[in-house]
């Protein structure tokens, strides 16, 4: 059989990297009776492969087809040794770090079944233990520093492992084999509990003491794998507290339930949803409530955004014997800026908030909020794209230069390409503030480096006054490159076409709350016929004028006013002050040039406030 034996230099790009496919290789090598080595590079993951020819085709068959669970194979590139090396077996090499990064790695993913087990097995040595995780779950996008993803270019550098969790680390059969964040309670991180004024609790177990004070109607602030959440149980009481405490009037708040069954008393869920809830990512999933009116003091809509457990602190948290299976869990910020991530920050800012926080020095290296969507149709719709989804790239059919897509103000995000890869960052929150802003800033820095990207144009908003395009415009300056700006509903039409797979001119119907137009107004609900390089508008409904300009968008009396004006007629509104009405009238009724806009947003505001459902509107959605 010698005849047929043959040698092969293989390199596999994609999500590779802290999904366990060094360990997974190493297993199928076994098993087909293989010889060589792998390793993790800067574009993924390299191997060398001795033995018969059919088996090496069984090796590649079974790569491409039943990868690792965590794993995403873009490609496979196998070419023949033209010398067959004498390799004794199979071993895992050091990874090697080159001058070009194009390598992928996972998001943060949820604590998986194995893990759940031993957390919870009184026999087993990581029971209890708060930051158990394996080659199948755990942190990765949050705790990373640099590619290759090895520990020492993680926050996990600091916790050198012991004899134990070495062993198992350097263990082929065990499931923690090159699990970088590897862990146990000799060896890993340490919780423990603090009051607001920041004393420490004396307590020698800080998580059953954080249930005892939740269970009591107290605000804990709980840190997390991309940030901290404020958490509290669901009485009246304590939400309106939350409310008040966050400056958080309207705004609906998630919740985090024990399991599905739990989630059932709140919700209707279908099968879809049941399924993304579930799902490694663990998102924040919108379902319709079973009685509208319920649950008011946390969403006073339809829906309400409900997630379910993710990481081992929330796991035991919701220990059946802790008789806990619902709590508020929303992320813990200042009101319009970014959620906050780190220890001292905690403790400083949250302390008029939370009255105990929760903590650990696993230190959280890139903020990632919960990711937020819909299901429709058997499809993720998302309203934020973060947490468990990010850094996941969108893949394109072609080639896109390197481009720094700078985005809008509210819900601001970025977006970087490389290749055929386009990077879109997480949640960062809504750019007004100069706190946001920086850690827009940041976050853009840290995508560039560890993704080797150095943009070579710039694209923004058109919209003079937003931040990012600000941002946009002193970055070309700095660093002399091409800037473009781009009409906002043209941006909405060819990201649609993107997600569709379309790449003819066509169509395309854009219902928005507002955005900068041709003419210099908001528009927000456009018939626009083009595709990526250029668009005409063909249609728009009529525009309503905004009497006090932004100030409308909150006080949306203000445009039940403007489009009674237009026709002639006249309302007043019982919660808004006589004086504030009549010098509104008397601007709609003056020469005074208004600002206008053809949102439908708007034209739903201007709508609800006349029908008396709201005068003001403190958030959207």
């Amino acid at each position: 059989m010698t005849e047929n034996i043959s040698g092969r230099r293989i390199e596999v790009a994609g999500i590779v990297q802290g999904v366990g496919f060094r360990p997974f290789v190493h297993r199928l090598v076994k098993e087909l009776g293989l010889r060589g080595w792998v390793r993790n590079t800067n574009f993924g993951a390299e191997l060398e492969l001795v033995g018969q020819e059919e088996s090496i085709e069984a090796f590649l068959s079974k790569l491409q087809n039943n990868p690792p669970s965590l794993a995403l194979i873009e490609f496979i590139k196998s070419e023949k040794l033209s010398e067959i090396p004498n390799y004794e077996g199979f071993e895992i090499h050091s990874s090697i770090k080159s001058d070009s990064i194009t390598a992928l790695f996972s998001p943060d993913t949820c604590t998986c079944d194995d893990c759940l087990s031993e957390l919870f097995s009184s026999s087993d040595r990581r029971h209890d233990f708060p930051f158990i995780n394996c080659t199948n779950c755990g942190p990765r996008f949050t705790i990373i520093k640099s590619l290759p993803y090895d520990r020492q270019y993680t926050s996990m550098s600091e916790f050198p492992m012991c004899d134990k969790c070495l062993s198992e680390f350097s263990d082929i059969e065990n499931r923690r084999y090159h699990a970088q964040p590897n862990c146990c309670h000799d060896c890993g991180p340490a919780i423990w509990y603090k009051s607001a004024d920041c004393s420490e609790i004396n307590s020698h177990e800080p998580i059953l003491k954080a249930v005892s004070d939740l269970k009591a109607g107290k605000i804990v602030a709980i840190k997390g794998l991309g940030g901290f959440h404020l958490a509290c149980n669901l009485k009246s009481e304590t939400v309106i507290r939350l409310r008040e405490r966050k400056h958080r009037d309207e705004k609906p708040f998630a919740l985090m339930c024990r399991d599905i069954e739990t989630a059932k008393k709140y919700c209707i869920i279908s099968e879809a949803e049941a399924k993304l809830l579930k799902s490694p990512a663990r998102p924040i999933v919108l379902l319709r409530k079973k009685d509208k009116a319920k649950y008011m003091h946390i969403s006073e809509n339809s829906s309400i955004g409900v997630m379910l457990p993710y990481t081992p602190i929330q796991f035991l948290i919701f220990a059946a014997e802790n008789e806990i299976d619902s709590l508020i869990m929303t992320s813990a910020n200042l009101s319009d800026t970014p959620i906050v991530h780190k220890n001292e920050e905690a403790e400083k800012k949250l302390s008029g908030i939370a009255d105990t926080l929760l903590l650990h020095n696993r230190e959280i290296l890139t903020i990632c909020d919960d990711s937020v969507l819909r299901e429709y149709g058997g499809r993720e719709y998302f309203l934020r794209r973060s947490r468990g989804y990010v850094p996941h790239p969108i893949i394109t059919e072609k080639s896109v230069n390197q481009i720094l897509a700078c985005g809008v103000e509210q819900k601001a995000s970025f977006c970087l390409s490389k290749g055929n890869h386009l990077f879109q960052s997480q949640h960062i929150g809504d750019l007004k503030n100069i706190e946001t802003l920086n850690c827009y800033a940041e976050q853009i820095e840290h995508f560039e480096s560890i993704f080797e990207i150095k943009p070579r144009l710039l694209a923004c908003d058109m919209h003079p006054d937003y931040l990012s395009s600000d941002y946009a415009a002193k970055r070309a300056k700095q660093d002399n490159i091409p800037l473009y700006k781009v009409y906002h509903h043209h941006a909405h039409l060819a990201s649609c076409m993107a997600d569709n797979g379309i790449v003819e001119d066509c169509l395309g119907l854009i219902w928005d709350g507002s955005g900068y137009g041709e003419d210099g107004n908001a528009w927000g609900s456009e018939l626009l016929i083009g595709g990526y390089r250029d668009f005409k508008r063909l249609a728009g409904i009529r525009q309503i004028s905004m009497p006090g300009g932004d100030k409308a968008v909150k006080g949306i009396w203000r445009l039940g006013l403007s489009m009674l004006n237009e026709i002639g007629s006249a309302i007043e509104f019982s919660d808004v002050s006589e004086f504030e009405q009549s010098a509104v009238s008397a601007l709609l009724n003056s020469s005074s040039r208004l600002n206008k806009c053809s949102g439908m947003g708007r034209l739903f505001d201007g709508v609800a406030a006349l029908l008396n459902i709201k005068s003001n509107c403190s958030y959207e959605g």
